[in-house]
């Protein structure tokens, strides 16, 4: 029996190029780097700034601005004091606004039918009826009620007040202000505090803690990041709804911008003193609004991005920093002979 002959044998695939190293830091080097192109922006920014440039060329030349007059009324003593009018209208709602719907706010909480209804029905009305009509509503107050009093329930009346002498046009200002204030800031309030996670009461009630610490040192700081926002936002808009008051005849900003244009005609300059006024005050509680909030944020965030001044004083420091390296590297040993015991 005889050996097989041998099989053919197969065919070899031809050596395979030897694979670049990928990992080769040389051949990554030499790659060139191209950053992506945004041309859909690059339009959009270009539009943005076209629209910008011509509104600003068309207050600077458009004569119906009529700056001259602007500049001459921005900081007039009528004007300036009606700004303090309307800061005080401001403060006064803010205050008292938020002081009754914090108490608002946790009738709403309650266990209790009688406060929550009640909570509810105050906030659905005064947030359903128009501002306008309820600074009317206390402005004409005496047509209502000649005088008001206190005593015994359906009984005798202990003391009494005639309306016109102590609600004038400035007190229904503050009391219909703050009415409606309390309606949206109770809302406000009602929403950080149920923010809370539940189980932190719970932990507290456990350990004792009373209720009333249980809301001053665990509830309310959590709460105040959910509500600072809202509530600044709502005090910025309290700022300039007090102008509404100008149908009460107060002199308040606007009202006396109004009294101003109706004398003289200049009805756009005077209307650009009021928006500077509101621009540069609405800014300013914007700012405090800013560092309020960084202020509550402390247990939230442990490394907090630095505040606009930081930034400005870091890159101070640094213009600094990078101008003396450049004089060294130009005149050396410069600094040197600046240092105490240096030879000239």
């Amino acid at each position: 029996m005889g050996l097989a002959p041998n099989p053919p044998a197969l065919a070899q695939d031809p050596p395979s190029p030897a694979a670049p190293d990928a990992a080769d830091p040389d051949d990554l080097a030499s790659l060139k780097v191209v950053p992506a192109r945004h041309y859909g922006r690059w339009v959009a920014a270009a539009i943005v700034l076209v629209i910008v440039s011509q509104f600003i060329h068309g207050l600077a030349t458009n004569p119906g601005w009529d700056w001259s007059t602007f500049a001459d009324f921005l900081t007039l003593d009528t004007i300036v004091h009606a700004v303090g009018v309307t800061l005080q209208l401001t403060l006064y709602a803010t205050v008292l606004g938020f002081a009754l719907g914090i108490v608002l706010a946790f009738m709403r909480l309650s266990d209790n039918a009688v406060l929550q209804t009640g909570a509810w029905t105050y906030i659905w009305a005064f947030r359903s009826i128009p501002l306008i009509v309820q600074l009317l509503f206390w402005f004409n107050l005496s047509y209502l009620y000649r005088r008001l009093g206190f005593g015994i329930p359906f009984g005798p009346t202990l003391w009494s007040f005639d309306t016109n002498a102590l609600v004038g046009a400035i007190g229904a200002a503050v009391i219909g202000l703050s009415l409606h204030e309390a309606a949206y800031s109770a809302e406000i309030v009602r929403s950080g505090v149920i923010s809370v996670d539940g189980g932190q009461l719970e932990a507290a009630a456990a350990l004792g803690i009373p209720r009333l610490r249980q809301l001053r040192r665990i509830v309310l700081p959590q709460a105040m990041r959910a509500i600072l926002p809202n509530a600044a936002n709502q005090v910025i808009s309290l700022f300039k709804g007090t102008s509404i008051v100008s149908v009460m005849a107060i002199g308040e900003l606007f009202y006396q911008v109004q009294v101003i244009y109706g004398r003289n005609g200049r009805v756009v300059p005077l209307l650009m003193v009021a928006t500077v006024w509101y621009i540069l005050l609405t800014t300013l509680l914007s700012i405090a609004q800013y560092y309020v909030e960084r202020y509550f944020a402390r247990g939230a965030e442990r490394d907090p991005p630095p505040t606009p001044l930081q930034r400005a004083r870091t890159f101070a420091r640094n213009l600094r920093t990078a101008a003396a390296q450049r004089t060294e590297a130009v005149q050396p040993g410069i600094l040197a002979l600046k240092t105490p015991g240096g030879a000239e």
